[in-house]
């Protein structure tokens, strides 16, 4: 789901991929999904055709996260060539989004729960990039870039464990009688990394609703994460994908 402002990205090289995949393995494509900002995304009868924007390194291993998953927790890989990946399609494919809160949250947590495996190669570490992206938050004045980087040098992440990257409401949806992930980004982090980003989602939620947002956080805790890595995480991740809420982001630290 695009943050505020995401551009959309030049998808012409990823249609052709995608549409040179489908011949061969004899499948025709419907139209394009509507919300595919950075990947080109196209039904393919029962699955699903995706070819990632060639820029996006953070979808890199995404065919490879979901062959390890292998449909326990996220969409199944049917078929793989180059960039090309056919993956099953949920169905009936509601997401997250309109489910009550406390339900939507149990959901999302015994998920991620099966999606957090120990790994190694060749999934990459994820802190090295978060330098980077800090970089940039703090070149565009992001309020809290500095505050970030202090909770980034005391946590020292580990790389020990395969997140999702992009675990939210809208990456999250019903087949048949379960939900599944879609979209990972996959790293080696803290599990605590994919906890932020369902924190300020669905769409429209500002984290305003501290006691909401406060829940959240208890539902992961419960299931075995560290209370400070997450809000730690959520401060640092917060730095460069949600700069406009760093009020109620930056209060959830000072509070601890």
């Amino acid at each position: 789901m695009p943050g505020p402002g995401e551009q959309r990205f030049d998808l012409t090289a990823s249609k052709a991929l995608a549409l040179e995949a489908a011949r061969e393995w004899g499948l025709e494509l419907g139209e394009p999904f509507a919300f595919s900002y950075v990947s080109y995304v196209a039904p393919a009868g029962d699955a699903v055709c995706k070819v990632a924007w060639e820029g996006d390194t953070e979808s890199l291993h995404e065919g490879d996260a979901l062959e390890l998953w292998n449909g326990d927790g996220a969409v199944r890989l049917l078929r793989r060539s180059g960039r090309a990946l056919l993956e099953e399609r949920a169905v009936p494919g509601n997401d997250l989004s309109a489910m009550p809160d406390e339900r939507g949250t149990a959901i999302a947590v015994n998920l991620a729960s099966r999606l957090w495996r120990r790994a190694g190669s060749p999934f990459r570490p994820v802190a090295p990039e978060v330098q980077r992206w800090l970089d940039n938050a703090d070149r565009e004045g992001s309020e809290l870039a500095p505050l970030a980087r202090e909770l980034l040098a005391e946590l020292d992440p580990v790389a020990q464990w395969l997140v999702h990257g992009d675990f939210h409401h809208y990456n999250i949806l019903r087949r048949g009688d379960q939900f599944v992930a879609i979209d990972p980004k996959p790293y080696l982090a803290d599990r605590e990394y994919d906890v932020p980003s369902f924190l300020w989602n669905p769409r429209g939620n500002q984290m305003e609703d501290r006691q909401r947002t406060e829940r959240r956080i208890a539902a992961f805790v419960a299931a075995g994460l560290d209370e400070f890595r997450i809000r730690a995480w959520t401060v640092i991740r917060g730095a460069y994908l949600r700069p406009d809420f760093s009020g109620p982001i930056r209060a959830l630290i000072e509070a601890h």
